[in-house]
């Protein structure tokens, strides 16, 4: 089949034909970009924790009248209370384990700051100056979070201090992720190690790695450092407590409803609302609610825009061929097969859709860089575009489908009477 006539005849139909390579280039450049989007998303929400999710829950509360934490004994005693609450809550039936924690994965509330292989090295520091999230809590955080140590040992009673939340007293040990010891120590031997905590000039030894624990925030701003965090041997005394609870198999709905009761019963004078006691799923759920949203935001952008699309190419190939009546007869007349009239269409239709495709690549890419410019989003993989090229091209033949087998099968008597 010649192109030349079917170019010549696209000629004459100028402003549809620029009208749907335009539309096509469109709906590539925003669906190449939207799916990146959504992929992007899909990842981030199932990123792994490195917890053991299931039977976990996290509950929050706060005294009232509590001591202050800016005396040692306002501390003193805001620990003793806090080693009351942590005893009840280990008594109750059902429950495996029990540690005092500042946060966890996913809460967005977090404690952030730097650790180096070097001593008085600030954040702003290069080089082998990482950034990670703390975790302050006692020798039973690894089994309450279900993680997994690699390497080294497990905190045990007599390493865990306390301290009032704004000290800062020296770090002795700390247990590290493996992606943070692999970044200060890349040859694997991490374990016996100093690291230098927040600029500090006082070393803490890696006495333990664990596999994986991702931090507690969720935003694109934790991409460069999501697994680099810092287990530190710590009760925190403060006006507030968090305490991770690890229930046993098919428990975690009933302990968890007996928590306030309980935490009434040891310490009237504290605040639990309706959201202190709360599932590590519905924490999970919570944190990427935005994130799914926004996949399904872009997935229905996606499908209105390629619906359009589809109807655009039904609606001007329809009109085509009722204008073209006339000649496909003639061409029929003259021995064109039904299979023949199908296939120009189709090969008509191809011309026009890689037309726009070719202006769309370049439209996704300009799109992608506005959006790395101004949203911080990443750069547009080659491979999501030559997804979205084949995606327009095979809508553009399926849309096409309908209209031109209608072509293939007008009746050579009936057109050609109308010469």
């Amino acid at each position: 089949m010649k192109l030349h006539p079917m170019i010549a005849a696209l000629r004459k139909h100028k402003a549809g034909v620029v009208l749907i390579a335009l539309q096509i280039a469109l709906t590539l450049a925003i669906v190449c970009n939207a799916i990146f989007i959504i992929g992007q998303r899909i990842d981030r929400v199932n990123r792994p924790t490195g917890l053991d999710e299931g039977n976990l829950f996290l509950a929050t509360q706060q005294w009232v009248g509590a001591p202050s934490a800016d005396t040692p004994d306002g501390v003193a005693r805001l620990d003793a209370m806090l080693k009351e609450d942590l005893a009840a809550l280990r008594n109750l039936p059902g429950v495996a384990s029990v540690a005092p924690i500042n946060s966890v994965p996913l809460l967005n509330s977090s404690w952030n700051g730097s650790v180096s292989t070097k001593p008085d090295r600030k954040f702003s520091d290069k080089g082998d100056n990482v950034r990670t999230t703390y975790y302050f809590s006692d020798e039973n955080v690894l089994p309450v979070l279900g993680l997994r140590l690699v390497a080294g040992r497990n905190f045990t009673a007599a390493d865990v201090q306390h301290q009032g939340f704004r000290d800062n007293p020296p770090r002795p040990i700390v247990i590290l992720t493996k992606d943070l010891a692999d970044k200060l120590y890349p040859k694997g031997d991490a374990v016996g190690k100093a690291v230098y905590i927040d600029g500090s000039g006082s070393p803490s030894t890696i006495i333990g790695v664990v596999a994986r624990l991702q931090v507690p925030g969720s935003g694109t701003w934790t991409n460069n450092f999501a697994w680099n965090s810092t287990l530190v041997p710590t009760r925190l005394n403060a006006n507030f407590s968090r305490y991770a609870v690890r229930t046993k198999p098919g428990q975690l709905d009933a302990v968890m409803r007996t928590v306030a009761p309980t935490l009434y019963k040891v310490n009237p004078l504290r605040v639990l609302d309706d959201d202190s006691v709360k599932s590590f799923g519905d924490i999970r759920a919570k944190a990427y609610r935005a994130d799914v949203g926004m996949a399904i935001l872009m997935g229905v952008i996606c499908l209105v825009l390629l619906s359009v699309t589809a109807a655009g190419i039904v609606g001007l190939t329809s009109f085509w061929v009722g204008q073209r009546h006339r000649q496909i007869g003639v061409r029929r007349a003259l021995g064109a097969r039904k299979v023949d009239i199908l296939h120009y269409f189709q090969l008509e239709n191809l011309l026009i859709a890689g037309s726009g495709a070719l202006i769309g690549i370049g439209m996704a890419v300009g799109l992608n860089l506005a959006l790395m410019r101004y949203y911080e989003m990443d750069r547009l993989p080659v491979l999501y575009t030559l997804i979205g090229v084949i995606a327009v091209l095979v809508l553009g033949q399926c849309a096409v489908f309908v209209p031109a087998r209608r072509a293939s099968n007008v009746p050579p008597v009936t057109a050609t009477r109308a010469v």
